[in-house]
């Protein structure tokens, strides 16, 4: 692809750097943010540049937060005994958004993949284990990706916490084998948090 401008090539390289975003998308969003008033322009850098500066993660559940302690960590009604474990933020919203779940969340920052460099100590699984130590939980609900690496990660967790006086649950399978989270639909979503099982039947089963 020419440019014109070594400008336009610039930050049609930058924009095409995202997921997703081909060179012709990325020359379109070049083209718009060209269209815009100055101003416009310069709030969109802004909240780019504050985004990466500013935010923060919860030191309490590892979600993306503008504080300390993220809304729902500090939030007084969420029911600090009850831990929702997922992979990342996209999970957070998608079971928020069923208004189901009145718990609190800890977030891994992925999956056991060893295939993908990633293991046990790249996650915040150590972290899981002190908060469990030192707080009164009650309950951890497994709600991780239906795939391999999922159920992996599912069994690392409840050989780690086996010795804790906990229940260990998983979120009921109205979430096909293989799907994220993030693309299930609220009630479905919603029904699978609510009927939670027990983890060690699925152990059971298998």
């Amino acid at each position: 692809m020419e440019f014109s401008s070594k400008l336009i090539e610039r930050a049609v390289n930058e924009f095409s750097q995202l997921p997703g975003v081909g060179k012709k998308t990325a020359l379109r969003f070049v083209l718009h943010m060209l269209k815009k008033e100055k101003e416009e322009v310069e709030g969109f850098s802004e909240s780019l540049l504050r985004l990466r500066n500013e935010i923060c993660f919860c030191k309490n559940c590892y979600n993306i937060s503008d504080k300390e302690l993220c809304e729902i960590c500090s939030n007084p009604s969420r029911d600090e005994r009850v831990i929702c474990v997922v992979q990342d933020i996209r999970d957070v919203m998608a079971i928020e958004n069923t208004g189901l779940f009145r718990g609190q969340y800890h977030i891994l920052g992925g999956v056991i993949s060893p295939i993908e460099g990633i293991g046990p100590a790249n996650l915040t699984v150590e972290p899981l284990v002190r908060k469990i130590e030192s707080t009164g939980v009650q309950e951890i609900i497994m709600a991780l990706p239906a795939t391999m690496e999922g159920e992996t990660t599912n069994f690392y967790i409840y050989k780690k916490i086996a010795a804790f006086n906990i229940t260990v649950s998983t979120i009921a399978r109205g979430i096909a084998i293989g799907d994220e989270l993030e693309y299930a639909d609220e009630v479905t979503l919603g029904r699978s948090i609510q009927f939670r099982v027990p983890y060690s039947n699925q152990l059971v089963n298998k």
